[in-house]
């Protein structure tokens, strides 16, 4: 889409065109397209109405029924932050005091329309002219333009001193072609840039990938790893005044078209582990409570300080499942009992499996070159009780447990 386009979007016929397209979307691209032609729509018009509620009905997952008013674009929404992570990174910035802030790279506006809605004065910089002009408009449509100004530019140019509090998320997408990029040095602002600010602004935060390499964290800085409803979505640093703890883990539930409301608002439960994210887990044998730590808390680093928790220990210091004699509640792991321990053979699995009258398998794997789809091919299963297989190493032997999920 280019600005021409967008800016018939934004007229009297492009807003029945988006209405129109709304109506008919969901169904095959082809009669949708048809659809829209035969009630007399230019094909361009048309095509760009139907991307568009294409991009919306997707990105209710994100941001809920906000998004039937929002403008997107495919590589935007794909690495626009949820709706509920972004509220929560607000609300933490207007606690410690940020009051205008900077979004660098602000995209589609996720972060910073969160932001607005906290409280602060957001001054975004975006690149990429349509974008930019996307994310005022989703600015406008929030009732947020007093609060959220867009500027088309280059991030690096932008006069810090204005603000109290930066957020930067680097673009890690080719621009033109949407590949992924894994190289920091690659990214859009450039990470020399990105890691600086931290020593230029009192408040600043960095978005960044998941899997963001530990050596590649500031020194002094906190690293948080976030999941909602067991998902790792992403992980940010947070840098100067707002480092509290060296690692962060932090779990939401509730998804966000149930738990915010159209305003973007709404209570998500929290759970939060902290630590320095070097210590490590003792190492026993495998015992009768198998522990499934969340994504967010391998990625911390934080198994050692859950084993703490919860008195349990690892079976193979390299593989982040724990293991207990007793169950003990927590949001930080999925607990599993373990009825069996065996060397891993398909033969004997297989022959147990059928003892059993095992028909339904949930395969789980850390440490197991097998493919699972494979196994539950070759294990033929035939019955209608269930079980939960965990291919995994113990003491590093190739080992399989036959579980069953607790509550």
């Amino acid at each position: 889409m280019d600005l021409d386009q967008f800016a018939a979007l934004r007229t009297p016929e492009g807003s029945a065109a988006l209405d129109a397209a709304t109506r008919v979307a969901g169904g095959d691209p082809l009669t949708a397209a048809a659809a829209l032609r035969s009630a007399g729509l230019p094909a361009g018009l048309a095509a760009a109405a139907l991307t568009q509620a294409e991009l919306r009905r997707r990105a209710v997952g994100k941001f809920g029924p906000a998004a039937a008013g929002m403008f997107l674009t495919r590589a935007g929404l794909e690495q626009a932050t949820r709706g509920v992570v972004a509220a929560r990174r607000a609300e933490r910035l207007r606690a410690a005091g940020v009051h205008a802030l900077a979004d660098l790279g602000c995209g589609l506006g996720a972060d910073a329309l969160a932001a607005a809605r906290a409280g602060l004065r957001v001054y975004g910089v975006e690149a990429d002219p349509v974008t930019a002009a996307m994310a005022a408009a989703n600015a406008e449509a929030a009732g947020l333009a007093e609060r959220f100004t867009v500027e088309c530019g280059d991030a690096t140019a932008f006069d810090v001193r204005r603000v109290d509090g930066v957020f930067c998320d680097p673009a890690r997408r080719k621009a033109g072609t949407g590949r992924r990029i894994f190289d920091p040095n690659a990214y859009s602002p450039p990470w020399d840039f990105v890691v600086g600010l931290a020593e230029r602004v009192p408040h600043t935060v960095v978005k960044v990938a998941p899997g963001i390499d530990h050596a590649l964290i500031p020194a002094g800085a906190e690293a948080e790893w976030v999941s909602v409803d067991g998902d790792l979505v992403e992980a940010a640093m947070w840098c100067g005044r707002l480092a509290e703890t060296p690692r962060r883990a932090t779990l939401l539930r509730g998804r966000e078209g149930r738990s915010l409301d159209a305003s973007g608002r709404g209570r998500v439960p929290c759970h939060q582990l902290t630590g320095a994210g070097d210590a490590e887990a003792a190492v026993g044998p495998a015992r009768r409570f198998l522990y499934d730590p969340d994504p967010a808390v391998v990625r911390a680093h934080l198994v050692a300080e859950l084993a703490d928790i919860l008195g349990a220990t690892l079976a193979d210091p390299s593989i982040a499942y724990l293991y207990a004699d007793s169950p003990t509640p927590t949001p930080f792991a999925r607990c599993l009992e373990v009825t069996d321990v065996l060397p891993f053979s398909l033969k004997r699995l297989r022959a147990l499996l059928r003892e059993r009258r095992v028909g339904r398998v949930e395969i789980l794997k850390r440490g197991s070159a097998l493919e699972p789809e494979k196994l539950r091919r070759d294990l033929r299963l035939a019955g209608d009780e269930g079980a939960s297989l965990v291919l995994t190493r113990v003491a590093g032997a190739p080992t399989v447990l036959v579980c069953r999920p607790l509550g």
